[in-house]
């Protein structure tokens, strides 16, 4: 991706989880695909989360017109986070955990959403084409070291 900024490498990301919530969807009924399908989501959110955070978020963290964007999303994190442990500990697969998977994506897809319509629109009126190269290629060198970390983890 020659010259991406880090709002085309995180719309990358999104859609790519967008993609496994759907086949996360058409799974429900293959209890081991499905398994190892939201295995996959876990960790690419997670990865995609901390990369994202020690970029672009650290970057609009120290701007003041940004921060109360950044502050918002690191919450939304936090609490995709919260889900995720949360799904961990239910039954895999049971009425539980279906409903709390159903709240999980409903909060998820609002947060990837607000953040490309509302989010990365005001951060790019902020920074420059060179800021947002260095950063798609800081989240670029980031991402592969947290996606080995969240497969360690999960």
């Amino acid at each position: 991706m020659a010259n991406a900024t880090i709002f085309d490498r995180l719309k990358q990301d999104h859609d790519a989880h967008r993609q496994l919530l759907a086949k996360i969807a058409d799974a429900a009924d293959e209890p081991d695909r499905l398994e190892k399908l939201f295995e996959q989501f876990k960790v690419e959110v997670t990865a995609h989360a901390a990369a994202e955070e020690e970029t672009l978020y650290a970057t609009m963290l120290a701007r003041p017109d940004l921060r109360e964007d950044a502050q918002h999303s690191v919450a939304e994190h936090k609490e995709i986070g919260d889900y995720l442990e949360d799904l961990d500990e239910l039954p895999f697969h049971g009425e539980a955990w279906k409903g709390k998977f159903a709240d999980m994506k409903k909060r998820y897809i609002h947060h990837i959403d607000e953040e490309e319509e509302e989010m990365f629109p005001d951060a790019a009126r902020d920074l420059d084409a060179e800021e947002e190269g260095k950063l798609a290629a800081a989240f670029a060198r980031r991402k592969p070291d947290e996606l080995k970390r969240a497969e360690a983890e999960n």
